[in-house]
């Protein structure tokens, strides 16, 4: 049964806007007519592609991946490029394979990838649930439901010809797939070798200098702006200078942002600092397809019906509806329930009903004690803002900091990572400056990569219970201030709820609260804390196993 829809069609690849109508058979385009619209007093709307997510991990969501796409093609996204490696690191191609499997009761399009780097380093540096090897990959990259070799984040394994880095690498080439970057700071000599290995995109790039080293070396540049990391001030004018090798992505967006907003803020904040809308949308809908190679729609004849209807073109523009294969999945006016999730409460789960990897045991004050000597030195960790990267400190220790707050090197607070893979594992203690946390504690089981406990505090107390709490849960988010206590659960894999995203976002946001009541000022504190742990982004790191040189990649003694 063929449908009409009528307005003023906006071709992205002849980059014109003309009045007409698409006609809709089925699942396809089988006619795009330009004519003149009949008067009428409403105006028309404009019919355009709909906006892709060109790298994110749909655990930072802590949806599972239908949930995630019911709260995408509200914003206008009618696809995602995942790399689903937080999952991978806790549970393997078990979990790559859980991720796709969830996709696919979604009416969204997904382009899943294989993990690349499960664990990120491994060996003596961290502890991961799993291990994701050269075989796995190779597997992996036979089947048609993976896209592409996630992102290559052992940059130092492709400079240095790894063996099993070669190998995955290998195994995309022989079928032709994308092979995602990750290699912040890289440039020069060692870009170009790191592109020229089979690197086709980075995410990573947090200076234009850095953007366009990727662009020379035939790179293209993901320009992520996400609930922690948001590096599009920097990166924007690649939109002028290089369209055909940009695309936006969130990398990492927590539910009270994604709620709000996704891909098409990114879209309207460009349009209105002036940037081509052509070169926008080039952005925002067609290199992502074109660079992955799918066909997702491009609002020409023979394309999947696959769509967005929006009011107007512009900084303010709203999304009226989205059409994906030729079904109307959101509505303004109402939700159609085509993209559905599961909306039980985790008090209603048991242990054998969503996978997860969980065997750490409650620990105790004495568990996490650390000796601070005058006359040592001091290895903190400084953590910023809306940023992925920290700073090294090294201090002359002259008195205690976390006991003595008229030190001059106050807002000095305990970091502590815990392998949860591992019953008779040990904590392992740091410094860190920068969460201003008074009378309290944060604690959390996404720690990127590997997803072991993560806490900070202010004192003992407060964080043995906020650890103990999420190995109560299996998994979560916990925030403690004075007496009170708030918590997430996330039963599956200890990074996902089986809850809808807006209670997610409700939750989010009263922890988030009760994080800045303690005097944390950072945006997304619980993001921020998470990617302390991963031991590939510079400088320094914490692991469930060392304190890490992320620059030099070898541990601080």
């Amino acid at each position: 049964m063929e449908h009409e829809f009528k307005g003023h069609i906006v071709d992205v690849i002849s980059r014109e806007i003309y009045d007409g109508v698409i006609v809709v058979d089925g699942d396809k385009i089988v006619a795009v007519e330009k004519c003149e619209l009949p008067k009428r007093e409403k105006a028309y709307p404009y019919l355009m592609p709909g906006f892709i997510d060109s790298h994110v991990h749909i655990e930072s969501s802590m949806m599972v991946p239908q949930e995630f796409a019911r709260i995408a093609v509200s914003h206008g996204t009618i696809g995602a490029v995942a790399d689903p490696h937080e999952i991978g690191n806790v549970m393997g191609v078990k979990g790559v394979e859980y991720m796709v499997n969830s996709g696919r009761r979604a009416i969204f399009n997904f382009c899943f990838g294989a993990p690349s780097c499960v664990p990120a380093v491994g060996g003596d540096v961290e502890s991961s649930g799993a291990t994701i090897d050269a075989d796995d990959i190779e597997k992996l990259m036979a089947s048609d439901d993976i896209g592409f070799l996630a992102e290559m984040m052992n940059y130092v394994g492709v400079l240095n010809d790894d063996p099993q880095v070669m190998a995955k690498i290998a195994s995309a080439k022989k079928r032709g797939k994308p092979i995602d970057g990750h290699a912040p700071g890289l440039v020069g000599d060692e870009r170009e070798r790191y592109a020229q290995a089979g690197v086709s995109t980075d995410h990573e790039c947090s200076t234009l200098d850095e953007g366009r080293a990727c662009v020379k070396a035939g790179m293209k540049v993901i320009i992520r702006e996400g609930s922690a990391a948001k590096d599009y001030k920097l990166l924007s004018p690649l939109i002028a200078e290089a369209p055909d090798s940009v695309m936006f992505c969130t990398d990492d967006c927590h539910p009270d942002d994604f709620v709000r907003e996704h891909i098409n803020a990114v879209v309207k904040r460009a349009l209105d600092e002036g940037y081509d809308l052509w070169d926008v949308l080039q952005a925002a809908c067609v290199n992502p397809q074109r660079h992955y190679g799918v066909r997702w729609g491009l609002l020409q004849k023979g394309d999947p019906a696959t769509f967005i209807v929006v009011d107007k073109l512009g900084p303010h523009l709203k999304v009226q509806n989205t059409i994906i294969k030729g079904i109307e999945v959101y509505s303004y006016n109402y939700s159609f329930g085509a993209v559905h999730a599961q909306m039980r409460t985790p008090y209603e789960l048991n242990d054998t009903d969503y996978p997860n990897r969980f065997e750490a045991t409650p620990i105790t004050v004495d568990d996490i004690k650390v000796e601070i000597n005058r006359g040592t030195t001091a290895h903190i960790i400084r953590a910023a803002d809306a940023s992925l990267l920290t700073q090294h400190e090294e201090v002359e220790v002259t008195g205690n900091p976390l006991v003595d707050s008229r030190h001059l090197w106050t807002q000095v607070q305990k970091i502590v990572v815990y392998n949860r893979y591992d019953s008779n594992a040990k904590p392992v203690m740091g410094l860190v400056r920068g969460f201003h946390l008074h009378d309290g504690a944060i604690a959390g089981t996404v720690a990127h990569d590997c997803h072991n406990i993560v806490a900070i505090g202010t004192h003992d107390e407060y964080i043995v219970s906020a650890i103990n709490r999420l190995i109560e849960m299996k998994g979560g988010q916990v925030a403690i201030h004075k007496e009170e206590m708030l918590d997430i659960p996330l039963p599956i894999a200890g990074l996902m709820s089986p809850l809808g995203a807006h209670e997610l976002a409700y939750r989010t946001q009263l922890i988030h609260e009760m994080v800045e009541n303690m005097g944390c000022t950072m945006k997304s504190p619980f993001i921020t804390m998470a990617f302390l742990c991963l031991p590939v982004i510079p400088d320094i790191k914490i692991t469930d196993k060392v304190l890490w040189d992320s620059l030099h990649m070898c541990p601080i003694k």
